[in-house]
Formats: C-alpha cells, structure tokens, sequence
C-alpha cells in the first residue's frame, strides 16, 4: 500500500502558557500543504522480527525505533501481533524545519495499518493512537485547516482557503530544535486572539499575525531572518516562520521563480495551494 504524508504550516505561533506537566499551551493554526513523503508498506515481512523499516531520500536517524512509522507500527501491531509489516519510507520533507513530516509519517502509517488489516478503528481509537505519538500528530488525522490549542492537540476546524495563492517554502540548512526554541521564550497571551486576527484579509496579517519563535530564532540565526524578508521583497503578501524553524514560507498572488533568487543549498518548495 502506497500513500503521501503530507507536511503542513503554521499560520500564526503563540505561546500562551507553560503548563505543570513542561509542555506549553499555545495558540496556531495549520494548513496542509502538498509538499509529501512516499510510505510504503506491505505485510509480506518475512524476517523474524515483526517490523522491518528501511529508508531512502533524506537519511533520518540511525535509530530507526524512533521513527515515528515504526512507533505507529508498534502500537497498532501491539493488538495484531501476528501481523508482520515491512515499511519503507522516502523522505522528501525536511526533518527538524516545523513542517511536521515526522508526525505526518506516523498518522499516515496508522490510517494506512487500519484501511489495511481492515481494522475498523473509530475517530476515536485513531486520535488516540495520534495522540501517543506527538503532540500535533491529531492534526494529520482530518488534515484540514484548524486552528490548535493547550498542546497543539486540541483542534477547532477552521472555514480557511488560500487556493489559489501561491506557496513559496524555504528551507536553509539549519536545525533548530524544539527545546533550543522553546529556552528563550517568554509565555505571554495575544491581546487579540488568533481565530479573530485570521479572519482579517491576508494582506493585513503581515501587520497582526506573528510566530512567537522568530524573535529569538531570529536573533541567533540571522540567516532565517533574512530569508522571510527576501520574501517580502519578492512580492509575498505574507511570509513567517513555520513553527519552530527553520523553515520559512512566503505567499504569493502569483508565481516566482525562487531558485533565482535563493542559495542553492536551501531546500526550495513551490506550489499553488488548492485547499
């Protein structure tokens, strides 16, 4: 069975609180995007071990135990022990950069697991297992335009379209994890809220709509920085960081050439949105 994890963007960033368990409650909203991985997977293992992963296009982490395909595979299989899986991943979205490839990957694997091994699985039992996997991973499950709030884990649809504007994602060749962006934030609540701001025009969010992490991301890497302001300068009607970096996406009213204007180390995405 063959399917596409997609990524996604966030539209807007703040962090509200820090909560007593040391997450954070914060206020987003992500939209899907095309940008996708390839998941493969068949249950003609015939190794001794229950799940056998294997990985081509960006390399992720040696330990493949902490791909989150195979901690997808794991819980599901934990009520099918007979099932013997064998996944191959190629990865196409950019690990670490807020794009949630990673989180994708595994709800994708426990959609794909259910159809399947013809499980039957309610909501439920699927947001469930979503929510065992990371805290934006529900999100992937309906993969539609929502806003998120406490974890990211708790989503309210959204009446949001951006078809056809144009997408423009940039990625450098930087790694900024969540725990370095989350060491140099001050909680604060927005004294507007984010589900009123978005209903603004778009042109107007350049003024309204920020991501919390940028000033202190940005402030380390000036690089980044320098990314979204080359996207204004490009025409973009609004451009931000996604999450915590360090990717950064502009969008447009019409198409550009972006590889003209960006280094050619950086990852470079475009498409016209249709959502």
């Amino acid at each position: 069975m063959l399917c596409f994890p997609n990524a996604k963007i966030n539209i807007g960033l703040n962090i509200i609180e820090k909560r007593t368990d040391g997450f954070h409650n914060i206020e987003t909203l992500f939209y899907p995007i095309g940008l996708s991985d390839i998941l493969e997977f068949t249950n003609k293992n015939t190794q001794s071990e229950n799940i056998k992963f294997s990985n081509t296009g960006i390399i992720i982490s040696d330990d493949y135990k902490s791909n989150l395909t195979v901690k997808a595979c794991e819980l599901v299989l934990d009520i099918n022990k007979d099932k013997k899986i064998n996944i191959h991943l190629h990865k196409i979205i950019p690990v670490g950069a807020g794009l949630g490839g990673g989180s994708s990957d595994g709800v994708f694997m426990v959609k794909a697991l259910n159809k399947n091994l013809k499980l039957n699985l309610t909501k439920y039992e699927l947001q469930n297992y979503s929510q065992q996997l990371g805290s934006d991973c529900v999100f992937f499950i309906d993969n539609t335009p929502s806003l998120a709030f406490e974890k990211g884990n708790k989503l309210k649809p959204i009446n949001l379209s951006l078809k056809g504007f144009y997408l423009v994602l940039i990625v450098p060749p930087i790694h900024v994890s969540t725990k370095e962006a989350y060491a140099d934030i001050t909680p604060a609540k927005p004294e507007i809220a984010l589900s009123d701001l978005i209903k603004s025009p778009i042109n107007e969010w350049k003024d309204t709509i920020k991501n919390d992490f940028e000033t202190s991301i940005f402030s380390k890497y000036p690089e980044i920085k320098n990314i979204k302001n080359r996207l204004y300068e490009l025409g973009a009607v609004y451009a931000s960081m996604s999450g915590s970096g360090s990717s950064v996406y502009g969008i447009f009213d019409e198409t550009i050439d972006a590889k003209k204007y960006f280094d050619s180390t950086y990852f470079i995405w475009q498409e016209m949105l249709i959502e």
